[in-house]
């Protein structure tokens, strides 16, 4: 289970996420990203009550901050000790700006 919060304020978008990103949850993220991401120059996703990600959900920051290279800037934030440790192993913590 996945809860997506969206806040959008002119060219700042973000997302709050709790629960699981995973398989089952990652494409309704994916969704909400592709729906929302034009003209944005700002996104974040805070994930404060996220419990966990897989590499779905992974995929799914890779291809949103694919697309903010090109547009603007792209934030992940209130990351758990697990998830951060997640993004360490899988190189992501390179890739992604983590606050």
């Amino acid at each position: 289970m996945l809860n997506i919060e969206k806040k959008s304020e002119g060219s700042n978008l973000s997302f709050a996420l709790s629960g699981r990103l995973d398989t089952t949850t990652a494409p309704d993220l994916e969704k909400e990203v592709k729906d929302n991401i034009e003209g944005v120059e700002k996104l974040d996703f805070d994930f404060a009550d996220l419990a966990y990600i897989s590499s779905a959900g992974l995929r799914v920051l890779l291809s949103a901050q694919k697309i903010m290279n090109k547009q603007g800037e792209m934030v992940v934030k209130n990351c758990s000790d697990e998830i951060k440790e997640i993004f360490e192993v899988t190189g992501f913590s390179d890739i992604l700006t983590i606050e």
